[in-house]
């Protein structure tokens, strides 16, 4: 890991990665919140990561390298202790309020993953790949505010009167 474009590859393998483990990921939120919104919205994100993981595909080709896939500890750790708080049987608004974390955690992930590749693509002369992951960026920001605002109206009173 002597140079930028070293440091770059290895980002985009793990974004590569983050990505391709969230399509997984987002179907298992989707499955097992009962708020219809929320479903919906872990449906659509989970479409849109496809697209996610076609634009980073697209980066390795520019790059005339194999699209390549680097585990990432940080993602199996938020999809391990979602497992976790699952096998303790959290009631249905539980289980939502915690998958709208669990969304916010990984949005915030892929925000700073993002966010630390774009400088490189500029410095490294590829604004086509760099306009790409600008594009992914803006849409993990969008949806992270999407699931901040359902946070912020989340009501804790069900919560509280499940519990």
């Amino acid at each position: 890991m002597d140079s930028t474009e070293d440091l770059f590859v290895s980002g985009l393998k793990h974004a590569y990665y983050t990505e391709q483990r969230l399509v997984d990921a987002l179907e298992e939120l989707e499955q097992t919140s009962s708020n219809e919104e929320l479903r919906s919205g872990f449906a659509e994100h989970r479409e849109e990561t496809e697209v996610h993981i076609d634009r980073i595909e697209q980066v390795f080709e520019h790059l005339d390298a194999d699209a390549e896939a680097e585990e990432n500890p940080v993602v199996e750790g938020m999809i391990e202790a979602h497992e976790e708080f699952m096998g303790k049987d959290p009631g249905d608004e539980a289980c939502d309020r915690f998958n709208i974390a669990a969304g916010q955690k990984s949005e915030h992930y892929e925000i700073a993953t993002y966010g630390n590749l774009i400088p490189m693509a500029d410095q490294l002369g590829m604004d086509d790949a760099a306009d790409t992951l600008e594009e992914t960026l803006r849409e993990e920001q969008d949806e992270l505010d999407t699931l901040s605002e359902m946070g912020e109206a989340f009501d804790y009173g069900k919560l509280e009167a499940s519990g």
